[in-house]
């Protein structure tokens, strides 16, 4: 840093005063003038920078690898990319903006897309005559995972009570307890790949194995228990599922709000708005 000598005598009370001084004191008058012309000239600097606008941050989207709002969620996967490992330095897409008042529908065509999963298991509940209820949990049993992976079935049913049966709530919460627990009543068997994922000594921590014991003697068990049926086996590669197929259902059993998902001043909403603007930073 350059210093105006003249200015900083005359900071310091003039020659004679200066004169006058011992070493410390001229000494502490210095970092003092120092540090006063530095957080001016730091001021300064920040009163001349060209903040963004709205366009210009909306361009940097696409330069991270995370999304400023939910971190690493709506981004590309490794299984999407072809890769087995974990991504490194893929950067995330601009999602298309939602309507002014979203649909379930929209969220599916929008945020979920391709959903292929939770499409081909809502199939094969149709196929297999369960009731609507039970198909509308087969589509929403993983939407849980738009937002966290983690304990997936209790954040789907919180994000949908609102908006549907108090059967299809339960049976997405339980789902995700009773995929751990075999039922040969029908046909259902622990999952082989449960071993890969988890380990072959795995035991579910105690909370699973209390909701999986609250649901075994609830009058819904079935329900839920026809949730993990139809997501076992809902991952062919060959089928094609679109969200047009359940319209009439979501139709008869989705509370769709006038204002919008997102925008109904539910408890959840703003789970919905995370999904809507997921690169909004706060």
């Amino acid at each position: 840093m350059e210093i105006d000598r003249e200015a900083l005598i005359n900071r310091m009370g003039g020659e004679e005063a200066v004169s006058k001084m011992d070493h410390e004191a001229r000494a502490d008058a210095v970092e003092d003038f120092m540090a006063d012309k530095l957080d001016k000239e730091i001021l300064a600097r920040r009163a001349k920078k060209k903040y963004p606008t709205v366009a210009e941050i909306e361009e940097q989207i696409e330069t991270r690898d995370f999304r400023r709002g939910v971190g690493k969620l709506f981004r590309a996967t490794p299984k999407r990319l072809g890769f087995d490992d974990e991504l490194t330095g893929v950067k995330v897409n601009r999602l298309p903006p939602m309507p002014e008042r979203p649909t379930l529908a929209d969220f599916f065509e929008l945020r979920f897309n391709p959903a292929g999963h939770l499409l081909q298991s809502a199939r094969l509940a149709k196929k297999r005559g369960d009731s609507e209820p039970v198909i509308l949990a087969c589509l929403l049993h993983d939407i849980g995972n738009s937002l966290i992976r983690v304990d997936h079935g209790y954040w789907g049913a919180q994000l949908t009570e609102p908006y549907v049966s108090e059967e299809a709530t339960f049976a997405i919460r339980y789902h995700q307890a009773l995929r751990f627990y075999a039922d040969p009543s029908v046909n259902y068997e622990y999952p082989k790949r449960y071993y890969e994922l988890f380990g072959e000594d795995y035991v579910p921590p105690p909370y699973i194995k209390a909701a999986y014991e609250h649901a075994r003697n609830h009058k819904w068990y079935m329900s839920a228990r026809k949730v993990t049926m139809n997501d076992l086996y809902a991952f062919d590669p060959s089928e094609d599922v679109s969200i047009d197929e359940f319209r009439d259902i979501i139709g008869r059993h989705f509370k769709q709000p006038k204002e919008g998902l997102g925008y109904d001043n539910t408890p959840v909403s703003h789970m919905w708005r995370s999904m809507i603007k997921p690169d909004s930073p706060l």
